[in-house]
């Protein structure tokens, strides 16, 4: 993986989903906070990611609809703020903090699209803070144990 300086970062760790991708979605993330600073508007850094993205060479859509079913029957819907790649959700909030129902929520909306990875970013004044979410329903069955010997 590349960083601006030129330089390569090396991945320590082989249990992240798409570490290439959240990589490059997170400098993304990174400089909308560093240009624009913290204390604006959600909907501007929505459109200053969606530049971003769109300049990084990231496929995403933006306010993806999902809906809602009960017994296959449409019961409300939702809009994502953005669907990366078809692979990552990643969703925007204003503030350092983030409520327990804006996780679940996120949780949701992985399982509603049958997908493994969301990234949850809160812009602060005094930075971006960046959560991953994982579809656990999904995740947990494909992975292998790990086994330790001594």
């Amino acid at each position: 993986m590349d960083n601006k300086g030129g330089g390569k970062y090396t991945l320590r760790r082989n249990d992240l989903l798409y570490p290439e991708l959240s990589f490059k979605a997170n400098g993304v993330l990174f400089e909308v906070y560093k240009q624009l600073g913290g204390g604006h508007n959600e909907s501007y850094y929505q459109k200053a990611v969606a530049i971003g993205l769109k300049n990084a060479g990231i496929k995403f859509v933006s306010q993806r609809y999902v809906p809602l079913k009960f017994q296959d029957e449409k019961v409300g819907k939702y809009y994502l703020d953005f669907l990366i790649e078809d692979k990552i959700v990643l969703e925007l909030k204003r503030g350092h903090w983030l409520p327990v129902a804006v996780l679940e929520q996120v949780k949701k909306y992985l399982e509603s699209l049958n997908l493994d990875l969301a990234i949850v970013a809160c812009f602060a004044n005094d930075g971006v803070i960046i959560k991953r979410v994982i579809n656990e329903k999904r995740v947990l069955k494909t992975l292998k144990p790990t086994r330790y010997t001594s």
